[in-house]
């Protein structure tokens, strides 16, 4: 039960990871086009 459980928590913090990470990249694309992040969330 344990172990079934450690690999759900790590597989959401990396799906979080990467959440953040396509966040971040968004935001920056969004500064490019020269639009403010809040036009993003």
């Amino acid at each position: 039960m344990a172990k079934s459980k450690e690999g759900k928590a790590r597989k959401s913090e990396k799906k979080e990871a990467v959440m953040n990470l396509k966040e971040k990249r968004a935001a920056k694309a969004a500064k490019k086009a020269g639009k403010s992040d809040s036009s993003i969330i």
